[in-house]
């Protein structure tokens, strides 16, 4: 049974990866200039934190270092980089959608008459497709919309700057009761 060099990574990774509490995203052997560089990518509903990303870097490093751990990326030198999917990431699985629950995504969708794009903040997400509230445009009200999974062929997470956290918002009301 032949199995890819990235099959036997993850085989090798994902164990140590999910014991840090992370799930394994994404694993890439790619070839820069002489030297090969093994990326790894990990996340978690909570997100991961400075510490942990260098706990698990450590963790991998080690694992590969071992007898037999060096077999699954061949013989030579390699770069070993640990990282989180970042803030404009793709949504391509449940999880990720689940994840980016509060946030503007924009979205590809698929129609009989071609693709459109949608930008809009995901209010819920179930096992058939998504809630959404798309924003108003020039002084409009936003307007709720149901989008099904089947419905979209790309979506990825946008960098919002002011974006008002659920906390910011309740220290607002607080901050009005007080007022009253």
């Amino acid at each position: 049974m032949s199995t890819t060099q990235n099959e036997r990574l993850r085989e090798l990774l994902e164990p140590l990866v999910t014991s840090q509490g992370l799930e394994l995203e994404e694993i890439e052997v790619a070839s820069v200039g002489r030297k090969r560089v093994l990326r790894v990518v990990v996340d978690s509903d909570e997100g991961a934190d400075l510490d942990v990303i260098a706990d698990v870097s450590r963790a991998l490093s080690a694992k590969l270092d071992e007898p037999g751990g060096n077999a699954a990326m061949g013989e030579g030198e390699y770069e070993l980089e640990v990282g989180t999917p970042g803030a404009e990431r793709p949504l391509s699985e449940h999880r990720h959608y689940v994840r980016a629950t509060d946030r503007l995504v924009k979205f590809t969708l698929t129609s009989e008459n071609g693709d459109s794009e949608l930008v809009a903040r995901i209010l819920k997400v179930d096992d058939d497709g998504l809630d959404l509230e798309v924003p108003g445009v020039k002084g409009r009200k936003a307007t709720a919309r149901r989008l099904d999974f089947t419905d979209i062929a790309k979506a990825r997470v946008q960098v919002e700057f002011n974006r008002k956290n659920k906390n910011d918002e309740n220290d607002d009301n607080d901050a009005q009761e007080e007022e009253a």
